[in-house]
């Protein structure tokens, strides 16, 4: 059995050095860490899956246990399809190291104040846990969760930045649940989406150079096409 569990985590595992699975682990505790101390304590709505669950059962009356694995189940496919099965591998070590951070800080009482008094606060602070923790985890090239996945297929797709597809996604669910959120609340939604989105691309792409877009790449092409016909016409 001992054998089997390190076979399996090998294969887990293949393609990441110890220094990329700690930074995972990193990303996870901070994340956990701001959604359990801060955005539960206050009640600020979450965008992307976690949102569009809540939605689902608002409306419908499904229980959260049936809708999440369905959510993320279906974001993973298109992700399998679009980004590859390292992805995904990378991506169970992920969610695996959330799930495990999250039984880790519930364990605990909260170890910051109650800012339902500060909401904007609250808001604020929980963007930038979310943001740089999930900023870590995708950068290795995983996710947290079915919304990372989504975010990260879509970006993929359109060749938006990381940040606008992620927005999209929050928006989209958190303007539908003004169907039975007040727009009082939904407001500190919002800025805590875009907090944490504007920070998951920065530290995602901190320090990576910028690819040369197909525009560039075509130019060049057609300068070098160019440049080859009229040297053969010199020879000739």
């Amino acid at each position: 059995m001992k054998k089997k569990m390190s076979l399996f985590w090998n294969a887990l595992k293949d393609g990441l050095s110890i220094k990329g699975i700690c930074l995972i682990l990193l990303g996870a505790a901070v994340c956990t860490f701001g959604i359990h101390n801060i955005h539960q304590q206050t009640h600020i709505t979450e965008g992307g899956v976690i949102g569009l669950m809540l939605l689902i059962q608002q409306w419908l009356g499904f229980s959260p246990a049936f809708i999440t694995p369905i959510l993320d189940l279906s974001c993973y496919l298109l992700a399998y399809k679009y980004l590859g099965g390292r992805f995904i591998k990378i991506s169970a070590i992920s969610t695996l190291s959330v799930s495990m951070f999250y039984k880790i800080w519930e364990a605990f009482p909260h170890m910051l104040p109650d800012l339902s008094d500060y909401p904007l606060l609250a808001a604020v602070l929980g963007g930038i846990f979310v943001g740089i923790g999930v900023g870590l985890i995708v950068r290795q090239g995983g996710s947290s969760g079915g919304d990372d996945a989504l975010a990260l297929v879509i970006s993929h797709k359109s060749r938006c930045r990381l940040s606008h597809a992620y927005l999209f996604t929050d928006l989209t669910v958190l303007g539908l649940s003004l169907s039975y959120i007040p727009l009082s609340r939904i407001v500190f939604s919002v800025i805590t989406v875009t907090i944490s989105s504007f920070l998951i691309d920065r530290v995602q792409s901190f320090g990576k150079k910028p690819s040369v877009t197909y525009k560039t790449s075509r130019k060049k092409s057609i300068i070098h096409k160019g440049s080859g016909e009229k040297q053969s016409a010199e020879n000739g």
